[in-house]
């Protein structure tokens, strides 16, 4: 049962790239996503009944608006934005990066000392990174490299969301981080989404990819992946990561009639290998449910050692 709710898990946030794909176009990326975060804010309102949850809220609203910002307004919109451009199949391998992102941080910001397995991981990450994007940039047009750009930017900012969260959210209920950071991104968003609400007139296609976003891709998931990480514990739950870029790449050319190209499955490949590389001894999957837990979907995270906590 966990195996299934663990596909179901992956193949909703793999298609969360095609339903960018297709409504970022009509409806911007700023506007899209104040959408998304403001419809899960409103599905996740309920965890507010708790007056434990009210607490936290209170008492942790400045972490939960730097996660927020940093692991929803800005990446979802990155990411929105880098759909105009590329297939959704190359932005959700892209989005797989995060751990590489978030290792580096935990050794750059905080000093950590990463083994030779774990460098060679990060290393052979970002060889993947370059082989999964070479075609693109060379036979992408004009908007493709900033496009890559804003993807990679997107997972950087997940990965100091994942380490930030680990230090400043410890022990702050899950669906408090998730209802907090949505709030926030919403906050954050909306006046900007006014200003650049589309002036022509949406399709119903593309109303309904941003209402899947937010009740399937954010409201649901959550509540899925929640109750995976309670059966099957918080590592297992986090390997979802690996599987994302299988659907959304799936998904791009099901839907969508993307091509995957040599150069994605070598990229891809080797990029996954790099992940479980780097973590094979590291736990950096069990952070990795930390930075789930603040907000999106997106990917993984880093530990300083097995033995060793910063929270």
């Amino acid at each position: 049962m966990s195996l299934i709710e663990l596909l179901l898990l992956a193949a909703i946030w793999g298609a969360s790239f095609l339903f960018m794909r297709v409504a970022a176009p009509e409806l911007g990326p700023i506007a899209l996503i104040a959408l998304r975060v403001g419809i899960a804010a409103v599905l996740l309102a309920p965890v507010l009944r708790s007056a434990a949850a009210r607490r936290q809220c209170r008492a942790k609203a400045w972490p939960l608006f730097v996660v927020g910002v940093t692991n929803s307004a800005i990446p979802f919109s990155l990411f929105a934005y880098s759909t105009l451009f590329v297939h959704a199949g190359l932005d959700s391998i892209l989005n797989a990066t995060t751990p590489l992102w978030a290792a580096l941080i935990m050794a750059v910001g905080y000093k950590v000392v990463l083994d030779r397995q774990q460098v060679a991981g990060l290393l052979l990450g970002f060889v993947g990174v370059l082989a999964l994007v070479w075609d693109t940039l060379d036979s992408g047009g004009a908007g493709v490299p900033l496009a890559v750009a804003a993807a990679l930017l997107a997972t950087l900012f997940y990965g100091f969301a994942a380490n930030y969260s680990k230090r400043h959210l410890a022990g702050v209920q899950p669906l408090v981080i998730a209802f907090g950071s949505q709030a926030f991104a919403a906050f954050v968003l909306l006046p900007a989404a006014w200003v650049l609400w589309p002036s022509h007139a949406v399709t119903p296609l593309a109303w309904g990819c941003t209402v899947a976003l937010g009740v399937v891709c954010t409201g649901f998931a959550y509540v899925l992946y929640f109750r995976l990480i309670a059966r099957a514990g918080a590592a297992y739950a986090a390997s979802v990561t690996l599987l994302i870029p299988i659907f959304g790449v799936l998904w791009g050319a099901l839907f969508l009639g993307e091509p995957i190209t040599p150069s994605m499955v070598v990229g891809g490949v080797i990029v996954l290998l790099g992940i479980t590389l780097s973590s094979a001894r590291s736990g950096w999957l069990e952070v990795l449910a930390l930075q789930r837990r603040s907000t999106q979907a997106a990917p993984s995270t880093a530990r300083p050692s097995a033995d060793e906590d910063v929270s």
